[in-house]
């Protein structure tokens, strides 16, 4: 009987004995899921993410830096997690995830100037597209086959380029679209291109137990209707509903 005991005690403890360090969540200026309002980092994710990891009662540092840094930290350092991320097949091999912090649809826009955009995928192939360094949008663009891809740090710089016509068409998920429209900015939908999963993407040797720990969370936190409430609250359309929430495959 005592060695079953030990022996559930020694399981249970990955679950329940304090962190040797903090874990660290790192993110980008991408308004409204994670920005800095008044010195004090908010958003859409950063609300979820303060939420579960409140919830599971652990340590955990915040910071925002530019996104190609904050991602090649989460890849290559222990307790370190990324977000808002775009998850797909390759990037499932290279993070241990947390989601969905966000579902959404991915469109090009173009800058609202009364002129008509590309007619066919095709036609936007030939044609100047922006994004930002790192992001997983440049995996997506060059999946499609774009090759002329002018990447900038975050994305209000994307976005005076497309303005200002340096370049033609950027990608972005729909709920960051209407963002934009609500701030006034001139863009418009030029084109679909497909439906995307958005959450926390942490290094691969961050504890398991850890792990599922905020993945429970961030599932209690979807099905008391509390992320529904947190994107209203910034006057975006909650998630669709679907029978899983997460995207793992």
């Amino acid at each position: 009987m005592k060695r079953l005991l030990l022996a559930l005690g020694l399981s249970l403890a990955p679950l329940t004995a304090p962190l040797a360090e903090p874990l660290h969540f790192i993110t980008e200026e991408y308004a409204p899921f994670n920005f800095t309002r008044d010195g004090k980092i908010t958003g859409i994710t950063v609300d979820q993410v303060t939420a579960i990891a409140k919830a599971a009662d652990i340590d955990y540092t915040m910071e925002i830096m530019p996104w190609a840094r904050a991602f090649a930290m989460a890849r290559s350092r222990s307790m370190y997690c990324v977000f808002t991320a775009g998850y797909n097949r390759e990037r499932a091999r290279q993070f241990a995830w947390i989601t969905p912090t966000l579902k959404d649809e991915m469109v090009l826009l173009k800058r609202k100037d009364g002129s008509k955009g590309p007619a066919s995928m095709k036609e936007a192939l030939g044609m100047k597209v922006g994004s930002q360094r790192g992001d997983f949008a440049v995996e997506a663009l060059e999946a499609l086959g774009f090759t002329n891809i002018d990447l900038a740090a975050d994305i209000d710089l994307s976005v005076r380029k497309l303005i200002s016509g340096r370049i033609d068409l950027m990608p972005t998920s729909i709920k960051t679209y209407e963002s934009l429209v609500q701030q006034g900015e001139p863009v418009e939908k030029a084109m679909p291109m497909s439906g995307q999963i958005f959450g926390i993407a942490c290094n691969k040797q961050t504890p398991t137990a850890l792990i599922q720990r905020l993945q429970a969370e961030l599932n209690k936190l979807i099905a008391s209707g509390e992320q529904d409430r947190i994107f209203t609250a910034y006057g975006l359309p909650p998630n669709p509903r679907t029978a899983e929430n997460g995207a793992k495959e």
